[in-house]
């Protein structure tokens, strides 16, 4: 593109911009019986990433880095920030008043909203990749939402406990060089950037099409004695010709941003530290699996759909291998041929 058609595109997002507000109300249009309830979730889910957008550019002025002093769901050490975002997004959702229960890393047990029992679900890891926050590194919100599960009576971890397939809507924010949102309420992949001087999220990058095959592999490399042999075969298929290029962030919205727009793997495999993973089903796996495969990829453990699996626990981990759908299957096929083959754990290669 040459810079006179980068100045023309950016010209016509000047006078005439699609805000996010403005795309999701002609999304509602399109549904006569929509209430707008819908709608009035993803707003405030767009608040939310505004103020951590905010919070994130000022975070060192603002003494935001460092530890709280607790621990997450996880055992992990929560950041200022990390407590900061979740706040906020619990704070947003509330007060929606369309939200019944929702789901935090950050928090162990489900979070019930007083006096409701209609509306939505919401599950989220309101800071993604909060251990880079001090080396300036994208970090990001990963979101999920489910309509009321009429089966139950009262608010219950059952409301969550769901399979990806039965989201209604998914998406991130990544907070980089720009702050982007992406989401998709089923009805493809959709990116807005957000202008600092408008203060609103503008569509910038409208029905996100995955590449079928791409040229770049993500995967954290340090743990590859670790690996199965299904995991340890397909990376050395990365290597040889035609090679594909190594990327990893360490923030898993940076790389599966990366991803979506350049084709290629996102990898977090299972190994012999850690069975399941580390990344969550619920508001890490399932969000992501969810926008992927509504861009045209795929999502898998290496066996199974990632969005057919039945959460048993709110903090469950699983493996995860996203991303372009030839790559994907890849992988998949490497699972068919190394069944079971698990590489075993060597007490002496920890560093």
């Amino acid at each position: 593109m040459s810079s006179a058609d980068v100045e023309a595109k950016a010209e016509a997002h000047h006078k005439d911009p699609i805000t996010m507000t403005r795309f999701l109300l002609d999304e509602q249009r399109q549904h006569k019986s929509a209430s707008g309830n819908f709608t009035m979730v993803l707003q405030s889910i767009q608040l939310a990433c505004k103020a951590i957008a905010n919070a994130t550019k000022k975070s060192g002025i603002a003494s935001l880095y460092g530890i709280a002093g607790d621990q997450n769901s996880s055992g992990e050490d929560q950041k200022k920030l990390d407590v900061f975002a979740n706040e906020v997004f619990i704070n947003c959702l509330t007060f929606s008043q369309e939200v019944y229960i929702m789901c935090s890393e950050e928090n162990a047990d489900p979070i019930v909203v007083a006096d409701k029992n209609s509306g939505y679900s919401v599950v989220f890891d309101p800071l993604d990749g909060s251990s880079n926050i001090e080396a300036n590194i994208s970090v990001g919100t990963i979101f999920g939402i489910y309509r009321k599960d009429q089966s139950t009576a009262r608010p219950s971890a059952k409301d969550l406990l769901r399979p990806g397939r039965e989201l209604v809507a998914a998406g991130y924010a990544l907070y980089g060089s720009a702050t982007i949102l992406v989401i998709s309420t089923g009805r493809g992949v959709h990116g807005f950037t957000l202008d600092p001087v408008l203060g609103e999220f503008i569509l910038t990058h409208k029905d996100i099409q995955i590449p079928k095959k791409g040229k770049i592999y993500s995967i954290n490399e340090g743990n590859a004695e670790q690996w199965d042999d299904a995991t340890k075969a397909f990376v050395q298929a990365c290597k040889t010709k035609p090679a594909k290029s190594a990327r990893y962030v360490g923030s898993m919205v940076a790389d599966v941003h990366r991803t979506l727009l350049y084709g290629g793997i996102f990898c977090y495999p299972g190994d012999a530290k850690n069975p399941d993973g580390k990344l969550r089903l619920l508001y890490e796996c399932n969000p992501m699996a969810f926008l992927v495969e509504h861009a045209g990829g795929k999502a898998t453990t290496g066996t199974q759909r990632v969005l057919d699996i039945v959460p048993t626990k709110l903090h469950q981990r699983k493996p995860i291998f996203l991303g372009s759908a030839d790559d994907v299957a890849a992988v998949e096929q490497y699972y068919k041929q190394h069944p079971g083959k698990k590489t075993q754990q060597n007490p002496k290669a920890r560093l």
